[in-house]
């Protein structure tokens, strides 16, 4: 049998051939030699299915996110039934844990615009505008490349998107003068929004802390992240009446199940809802 070196090269050739992003790739990669650690001193080859079910067991106790030990759950699935070919395994067995359905966080407009005004520099404000006016995921907003803009057609090509798909969104006048402020500020040699070094994007990190920093500035105390600009993008749109179906397509999502949240979201509804409570005589203090 392979050393767990070469055993782990196979993976990534496999899930690499399967077409699957780097970044996943990375994370299954994280996931397989956490797993081999967990065996020790037994070899990853050694393990049965059993051994998948305590490593679950092993991360939850460890106040790991569910998204976490379900990654670690499709990486160690995908490992045994592709590169070790365990297609007999019963792999019911280990089903990930269940997504939990909860609502996004949403900022309104005055909050959107008190966290752009309290943006450490020029720089990370177009970055959160990016975010708010066409709904990128982090990733996408990330790796976004001035040749993706096009201004005559008012767009921004995503390329490889989630799924590994490009799509069309809308590029706003307002946002457009500000990537062009951006880019003659900055003058990238790459992505629009670079690093220290030239022709890097900026880290995930770097914008989760800036954007951290400017909700504690803009005294906004809900718990919000850079996505939290893309989920207020698509519930503002709804409100405005947008057709979910044009919506989804914005955001990129392949299921209109998954756009339709954001109707539960959107205020243009149950504001007008009117509670039997209102209704009654209650008694007065």
């Amino acid at each position: 049998m392979p050393d767990f070196d070469t055993l782990v090269g196979q993976f990534s050739d496999t899930l690499a051939a399967a077409g699957r992003t780097e970044r996943t790739i990375e994370n299954y990669l994280y996931a397989l030699r956490g797993f081999g650690r967990f065996l020790q001193p037994r070899t990853i080859s050694e393990a049965v299915c059993d051994d998948i079910v305590a490593y679950q067991r092993h991360l939850g106790s460890r106040q790991l996110s569910d998204s976490s030990v379900r990654v670690a759950t499709y990486a160690l699935r995908f490992f045994y039934r592709e590169v070790l070919e365990h297609r007999d395994w019963n792999y019911a067995r280990v089903p990930p844990p269940r997504r939990p359905h909860r609502l996004p966080e949403i900022l309104d407009a005055a909050q959107v615009e008190a966290i752009l005004a309290a943006a450490p520099n020029l720089k990370y404000r177009v970055a959160f505008m990016t975010v708010y006016g066409s709904g990128l995921r982090t990733e996408e907003f990330l790796h976004l490349e001035p040749s993706a803009i096009d201004a005559a057609r008012n767009v921004i090509r995503v390329h490889m998107g989630k799924g590994r798909k490009d799509r069309l969104v809308a590029l706003s006048p307002v946002l457009l003068e500000a990537l062009r402020s951006c880019w003659r500020t900055y003058r990238p040699q790459r992505y629009v929004f670079e690093g220290r070094i030239p022709g890097q994007p900026l880290s995930a990190s770097a914008v989760q802390r800036a954007f951290r920093c400017a909700c504690v500035k803009a005294g906004v105390s809900k718990h919000a992240t850079p996505r939290t600009l893309r989920h207020s993008f698509a519930t503002h749109l709804v409100e405005a009446g947008t057709n979910l179906r044009y919506v989804q397509t914005l955001l990129g999502h392949t299921s209109l199940a998954t756009t339709a949240v954001y109707t539960h979201l959107a205020r243009n509804w149950w504001q007008d809802v009117k509670s039997p409570l209102d209704s009654l005589n209650t008694p007065k203090d």
